[in-house]
């Protein structure tokens, strides 16, 4: 499952939501968005889970936690067109 991750902090890195990420289990890619123009972090990532039990488990427990002083957004991402 792709889910969409909100609200971060600007000083969060991949690394840093990965490891958040693993403790609920399997992580396959964590991609935080980086503004091209300035190289600095949107606030927001993308984080692919290959099991949609932990994920779902990752979205009921993360969404509305505090990470790095910011109420996380965590949800299902949308399709792309």
């Amino acid at each position: 499952m792709n889910m969409y991750i909100g609200n971060l902090s600007y000083r969060v890195k991949e690394a840093d939501l990965r490891q958040v990420m693993e403790e609920y289990g399997t992580v396959d890619s964590v991609k935080l968005i980086i503004d091209r123009d300035t190289r600095k972090s949107k606030g927001f990532a993308f984080v692919e889970m290959p099991n949609d039990d932990e994920a779902k488990h990752v979205i009921s427990e993360l969404n509305g936690a505090e990470y790095e002083g910011r109420a996380m957004v965590v949800k299902e991402a949308l399709p792309r067109n």
